[in-house]
């Protein structure tokens, strides 16, 4: 097969369908969200069966545990994914929204208005959700998609999309708006990041090495979704069952995921009061502790952290700790090894809380709460197509406005310039 010759035909139909998709009415479009809905719903079985494949071949491949877990659909995630869609249904259509709009003194009405980003291509691993999540998003917004998932959930992407695609055309989307490189060889991904002419933009979801593969190597836009190597501090006069809850939940309730607490800061003021109970409760669910030199002194038998551990994203039930002096000190280390995706502080402190929501530079900062609500669909935005860490265009989770760009409308009356 002439691998490149596949994906140009996959993109060129995408982007066929995106001039007619760019006309498509609100009503239509949720129309067809709606039925993409009800046709996941109904077809839970087909999805299982075929996720069931992909997680057999991720076991004897030796996927970790964390991985297995963004792998796995089951009846309640399916579901999840369907009420993605109808809360994306349920939002207001931003194309065509007019952002502003003035008259110049020679007479002439300028206006400017969201229009769609024309054809969204996403590169992403593991999870089969993001393919629902990227298509009903990028229609809503008037876009087409192209997508290329990882090789571990090419059964499960290949059969949800086609469940979802003809549910979508069967409402009157144009056909092409939904495309799925089938192909896992990475040269397929190679030559998505360079159609130029076809794609407008490109998302990668994924872990650092697919990120930074796509940054460096992209002719084509990028939109770059983030690494999360997220903190939470823990202050001197926090909370400390407050504490307790918020760092359990951060790393514990979805290790595998990029809002997941990957590094635990910790006052010296609560070190030795904090750490001991902190520390077995991990400990009991399963989390690997490692630590600076005074928190191996605190917690005897753990692991020493190394300088590569404060820059890690593990992903996986692995926590580093360090306790820090000043709140000064836990600002520099974020500072230094954070990577602009969501920070925590637990304290009691309103001049503290103050300091840490202008001085860390993140697309999401939080006081008093878990870093796991950075999450298109807790923010209120039905999902989202990935959380950006950079700052051009869109930053934090993406929805559907960040989906959209905008254009500018001229009315005259015969004026020329002079």
């Amino acid at each position: 097969m002439d691998i490149r010759q596949y994906v140009v035909d996959k993109a060129k139909k995408a982007k066929t369908a995106g001039r007619q998709m760019a006309g498509i009415s609100t009503a239509v479009k949720n129309s067809a969200l709606y039925a993409m809905a009800d046709a996941l719903e109904a077809n839970a079985d087909k999805i299982l069966f075929a996720n069931e494949k992909d997680i057999e071949i991720g076991k004897k491949a030796g996927l970790s545990k964390a991985l297995l877990d963004r792998l796995l659909l089951n009846e309640g995630r399916i579901k999840d994914m369907a009420e993605g869609l109808r809360q994306v249904a349920s939002l207001a259509d931003p194309v065509g929204e007019i952002v502003r709009m003035w008259t110049r003194p020679n007479g002439l009405q300028i206006g400017q208005i969201r229009v769609p980003l024309g054809v969204v291509g996403i590169i992403y691993e593991a999870r089969p959700n993001v393919t629902v999540d990227a298509a009903g998003l990028c229609l809503k917004a008037g876009n087409t998609v192209l997508l290329r998932g990882g090789s571990e959930a090419i059964h499960s992407n290949i059969e949800i999309v086609n469940i979802i695609t003809e549910a979508a055309i069967g409402k009157g989307l144009p056909d092409g708006c939904i495309q799925l490189i089938e192909i896992t060889d990475r040269e397929a991904a190679n030559i998505m990041m360079r159609l130029n002419g076809y794609l407008d933009v490109l998302i990668p979801r994924g872990g650092a090495g697919l990120i930074r593969s796509v940054v460096e190597n992209a002719t084509v836009p990028v939109i770059e979704t983030g690494v999360g190597n997220c903190h939470v501090y823990v202050d001197s006069d926090a909370d400390l069952t407050m504490a307790e809850n918020i760092v359990i939940n951060a790393k514990t309730q979805r290790p595998a995921v990029c809002n997941a607490m990957e590094k635990l800061l910790v006052h010296e003021d609560i070190a030795d009061k904090f750490l001991p109970t902190i520390g077995e409760k991990l400990t009991a669910l399963g989390v690997e502790l490692r630590g600076c030199p005074r928190t191996c002194e605190i917690l005897p038998g753990i692991k020493p952290a190394l300088e590569e551990d404060w820059e890690r994203e593990y992903l996986d039930l692995v926590l580093a700790i360090k306790v820090v002096k000043t709140l000064d000190e836990a600002l520099e280390h974020i500072y230094i090894y954070g990577t602009k995706h969501s920070e925590a502080i637990i304290t009691n402190s309103y001049v503290n809380s103050r300091r840490f929501l202008k001085e860390v530079d993140a697309a999401a900062v939080y006081v008093n709460a878990s870093t796991r609500f950075t999450d298109g669909f807790e923010f209120g935005f039905g999902a989202e197509i990935g959380i950006s860490t950079q700052k051009l265009h869109a930053r934090g989770p993406m929805g559907l406005k960040e989906l959209t760009t905008t254009k500018y409308i001229i009315y005259g009356e015969g004026q020329i310039r002079g």
